[in-house]
């Protein structure tokens, strides 16, 4: 009969953390398989050394190449590959003379584990068995002594081997993390901690329960000597929260210990949350929103934002710009980290203008401000009907409460003159009634009665409803405050596709004559 294979964890480091179903098949097993680099040392066996007998075979399956570049066929994945294989069908021959073979794997098997390779490549052919071992995630937090993540926060695990954006991207929109094989990648992951601003949070761990065990906090470490056997952690925010519901190193707690006008300011981050829903939010508005001490906006669109512990939030009227704007501005002069949170993107019809209004205006001017953008409504309608804005077009609010109708109507008048595509943000209202009405009829004095409208309703929400209607159909008594109008040029085609599936799209090319 055949042989059996396990895979079995060991742990991150100190034997005695080697579950007690892994010493056990560790100690009757009748081939122990390892790898290894070219040094022919492996860390696994080191670690299950005090389980085994002395008189088992070991196989030790040692890399061709680990960071090196190679002219092997294929280069260093092709090398990988071949070993891979080379290394399974070893393991093989023992099973196939009915031999129990347990590979040994740092941490746990299916963990960034060598074994999943040969658990690939074996587990369909035999009888296998994964044990599971304690992950270095587990011993780093343990060695840090606070908590990884908790309550509803989510924890994202991510090789320091991605590219500089990659990381910086993950890292902000996070709540913890831990980044694991640093060693020549530290100087990336740090440059990314640094960029995603979570590099005061960041801590260290090196050779967690080994012999040469270092903890500290990341920003003060050397980068010379860091080892492949190290993690960056960012730990729970929660957890680092004090009886009153504060983060201990929130900017905002070190006020009160400074001299009277020494206080520091804190910032002013306009973030755009796309139209609706997390699935529409950037990495990078995920991060200033998990950051930020105080979040300021329309209650409506705060409701989108999951709430965290020791954030304050506050919602007010979608007709208070200005005074909100106000406020955000003396929370950051404060010392707070005030997210202003806007919906679709800050600097379209949103709060990036109202914003950077009154800090423009004393006694706000050395507030620091950003903007972040977010996905616009009118692209995200735009998404759903087809390629409606595929070329030029004009963005126009039909919202006469901060202009006059009359500078709409001549707007409008130029746009359909000069044949662009127009979307319309703010067609209507319970207290505005006429506007779509009034541009309706302004826009069939240039454009054919059946040119194409998008009707887009909440778009990305759970009430979400997009039509096409002909220009001349377009009925006022169906559009809202929540819907958004996409009317197309002359060159605009409006075409079904299949059954029931209609698409509107302009061409790129604009006709010469």
């Amino acid at each position: 009969m055949a042989g059996r294979l396990y895979g079995v964890g060991v742990g991150p480091g100190d034997p005695s953390l080697v579950t007690v179903r892994a010493a056990e098949l560790i100690g009757k097993a009748d081939v122990i398989a390892y790898h290894c680099a070219r040094h022919g040392r492996s860390h696994a066996r080191a670690i299950a050394e005090r389980y085994m007998t002395g008189s088992q075979i070991e196989e030790r399956l040692m890399y061709p190449v680990t960071v090196e570049t190679t002219d092997r066929p294929g280069g260093y994945r092709g090398a990988l590959d071949d070993f891979y294989q080379e290394a399974s069908e070893r393991l093989a021959a023992h099973l196939d003379a009915g031999r129990t073979v347990v590979v040994l794997a740092e941490g746990d098997p299916l963990f960034y584990g060598s074994y999943q390779h040969m658990h690939k490549r074996l587990a369909h052919r035999y009888p296998a068995e994964v044990v599971p071992g304690v992950t270095s995630i587990s011993a780093a937090a343990a060695r840090l002594g606070t908590p990884l993540v908790e309550a509803e926060e989510i924890l994202t695990v991510i090789p320091g081997t991605l590219p500089e954006e990659e990381l910086t991207a993950r890292l902000a929109a996070t709540d913890s993390a831990v980044v694991m094989k640093l060693g020549r990648t530290f100087p990336t992951v740090r440059r990314a901690l640094e960029r995603a601003g979570r590099l005061d949070e960041a801590r260290y761990v090196e050779r967690a329960t080994m012999d040469g065990e270092r903890t500290g906090r990341l920003a003060e470490i050397d980068a010379d000597g860091v080892p492949y056997f190290s993690v960056a952690v960012l730990p729970s925010r929660v957890a680092a929260l004090d009886s009153a519901g504060r983060p201990f190193e929130a900017l905002a707690d070190r006020q009160s210990e400074l001299p009277d006008g020494e206080a520091e300011t804190g910032e002013v981050v306009v973030v755009g949350t796309g139209p609706a829903g997390p699935l529409w939010l950037t990495p990078e508005a995920r991060g200033a929103l998990a950051n930020a001490t105080d979040l300021v906006g329309y209650t409506t669109y705060l409701d989108r934002v999951p709430v965290r512990a020791g954030q304050v939030r506050h919602g007010s009227d979608n007709k208070v710009e200005g005074v909100r704007a106000e406020f955000a501005l003396e929370l950051a002069r404060r010392g707070r980290r005030v997210a202003v949170v806007s919906s679709g993107d800050p600097g379209v019809f949103a709060m990036a203008t109202a914003v950077l209004e009154a800090a423009c205006e004393e006694p706000y001017r050395d507030v620091p401000v950003r903007v972040l953008p977010g996905m616009t409504a009118a692209h995200a309608a735009a998404s759903r009907a087809g390629a409606p804005l595929g070329h030029d077009y004009a963005v126009i609010s039909l919202s006469d409460r901060l202009k006059p109708w009359e500078v709409i109507a001549r707007r409008l008048r130029a746009a359909a003159e000069a044949d662009l595509v127009l979307a319309l943000y703010n067609p209507g209202s319970k207290s505005r009634t006429t506007q779509v009405g009034s541009a309706r009829d302004l826009l069939l004095e240039y454009r054919d009665p059946a040119t194409p409208v998008v009707m887009a309703r909440d778009v990305g929400g759970p009430t979400e409803r997009v039509r096409t209607v002909a220009l001349a159909e377009l009925d006022p008594a169906e559009v809202d405050m929540r819907t958004l109008l996409l009317i197309g040029s002359t060159q605009t085609r409006w075409v079904r596709r299949g059954a029931d599936r209609e698409v509107v799209w302009t061409p790129r090319r604009y006709p010469e004559d």
